[in-house]
């Protein structure tokens, strides 16, 4: 007995050392120098379309509801508390008393009201989707915001914590210059004015961007403490993995992004730096082009469903896997990541390599002859050169020749944006824990054309349509399950892998945190003197 209750006393000492470390208290103020891979190109929630945008908008706005920590719980944000009618069709939230922006003006029920009328304009950006059940938006009080649904719609709460759901102030944004939406959102966005933990002091476009700490912002931490911890966020942008890498060890940037997956085990034995590996929903895929034609007039190949099923045959995730991921991915089994809800496996991966069937899908096509495609893909991000010339000496065993393109992330988004491509790397991280958005991002066509392919189908489109109104769990599960083995027997894309978020930071950063939805979290990072 008297060993079992030594044993106990040095398990409890060791648990109350380790809480004792784990809720220290933080440092407050100091800079955190972030190196980023690509420039934001908007700083406006609606008009958005792209994650560099995404993850930096979560810092300076806030949303009615905001994502949990896991990626797919909802907490309290602007609202503290909302709850449901019977019918589905009603939602009413209270919102937090004595909210402000980061100029110190109120957060009010017209703010509310103005910013989700906005972002649910279906001439606004191409986000709306998400809020398109929305039917009137109205504040019976100072206090309270009543949402009415046309129709039910499950999603409705996830969507109001989505970065487009963001309030922003009325009376700022109107008084921008600008006779239009997008003319007054693009000057709004220079010096944007939120409820997040961070606000913009500086931009120089392509390469540096300060976030100061927003004095009025109304987080805490379990003890109280008003966050954020940081004074400010120097983020500067460093395109190519290898210089961000260098800077990180020679301490000349604090904390980087999106390493890749070859030197996580040099950086794990890095003495002074903390190499993690967040949960993610991320997959990593090649976009593709379903039309007919290409935008120069040229036949496009890739419009032939054997044609895109062979090719995916044709590429061993295994070998991709295990080169570039170095073991770290899965291969996906559904355009949705396993991490999603609603999500369906199937019997296994996706398309396994099976170069004698990608052969004989391709001589009925008529294309056992071969071709000629080209790749885009963002100039510096060695994941991407890597999978794509792995790809490129797998498909040659078809005699299919792959020419590989590089370009800055702004110029490949030009070109996905208006269908000007045949296969670009691309990859999808959930922004709400539902399969919706990416479905209607990816498979339904009357939004952007699924994902700028122009592949249409029709049980897709209505399958997806059925389940945005869906109450039964199990029902709209498997119209999800429908649409996914669909999706994946079309193959309008060519799957790759899951992989997690690989960050990495000097040991003297503590608590830098980046969501399984993508977003960095900076409000309880410090830097320990």
């Amino acid at each position: 007995m008297k060993s079992l209750l030594l044993r106990t006393a040095f398990a409890l000492g060791t648990l109350f050392a380790l809480n004792a470390a784990a809720y220290a208290d933080p440092v407050m103020g100091g800079t955190l120098r972030f190196a980023r891979n690509t420039d934001s190109e908007i700083l406006d929630p609606v008009l958005n379309n792209a994650n560099a945008d995404i993850w930096i908008l979560t810092n300076l706005y806030s949303t009615l509801i905001l994502p949990g920590p896991d990626g797919q719980s909802l907490v309290p944000g602007l609202a503290t508390k909302w709850s449901a009618s019977p019918d589905g069709k009603t939602y009413t939230l209270t919102l937090r008393q004595g909210a402000k922006f980061a100029d110190g003006s109120p957060v009010t029920t017209d703010d509310v009201i103005w910013s989700l009328n906005r972002a649910r304009n279906p001439n606004n950006g191409i986000w709306n989707f998400l809020l398109v059940s929305i039917a009137n938006v109205a504040a019976p009080d100072d206090h309270t915001i009543v949402i009415t649904l046309k129709n039910p719609d499950p999603s409705i709460p996830a969507a109001l914590a989505t970065f487009n759901s963001a309030i922003m102030p009325h009376k700022l944004f109107e008084a921008a210059k600008g006779t239009t939406d997008t003319e007054k959102a693009n000057n709004f966005a220079l010096h944007p004015i939120g409820s997040g933990p961070f606000v913009l002091s500086s931009w120089q476009r392509g390469s540096k961007m300060v976030l100061k700490r927003n004095p009025y912002y109304f987080g805490t931490d379990s003890a109280g403490r008003h966050l954020p911890y940081l004074d400010e966020v120097d983020l500067t942008i460093v395109p190519d993995d290898a210089t961000r890498i260098l800077q990180l060890q020679a301490g000349q940037i604090d904390a980087t992004e999106f390493i890749p997956y070859e030197r996580v085990k040099e950086l794990q034995s890095d003495p002074n730096i903390t190499m993690d590996l967040f949960p993610s929903t991320q997959v990593t895929y090649l976009q593709l082009n379903a039309m007919p034609t290409l935008k120069d007039g040229t036949p496009n190949p890739l419009s032939n469903v054997k044609v895109r099923q062979a090719l995916n045959y044709a590429i061993s995730k295994k070998a991709i896997i295990q080169v570039v991921t170095h073991g770290l991915g899965t291969p996906m089994h559904s355009y949705l990541s396993s991490a999603t809800p609603d999500y369906y496996g199937g019997d296994g991966p996706a398309y396994p390599f099976d170069m004698a069937k990608a052969k004989q899908l391709l001589k009925e096509a008529g294309y056992d002859k071969g071709f000629t495609l080209t790749a885009l893909a963002q100039a510096g991000k060695a994941n991407d050169t890597t999978t794509l010339t792995m790809i490129q000496q797998m498909w040659a065993a078809l005699g299919v020749k792959l020419k590989i393109q590089q370009m800055d992330e702004t110029t490949l988004d030009n070109h996905r944006n208006s269908s000007d491509f045949q296969i670009l790397s691309a990859y999808w991280t959930n922004d709400i824990a539902d399969p919706n958005e990416l479905t209607d991002y990816a498979a339904y066509y009357p939004n952007i054309k699924s994902q700028y392919s122009g592949w249409k189908n029709d049980e897709v489109d209505k399958l997806f349509e059925q389940s945005q109104t869906e109450l039964d769990p199990a029902k709209r599960t498997a119209e999800y399950k429908k649409i996914q083995q669909i999706y994946v027997a079309n193959a309008p894309e060519f799957f790759l892998y899951e992989t997690p978020f690989a960050a990495a930071t000097r040991k003297t950063v503590i608590g830098f945190k980046q969501s399984p939805l993508g977003n960095d979290i900076f409000d309880e990072a410090y830097i320990q003197k």
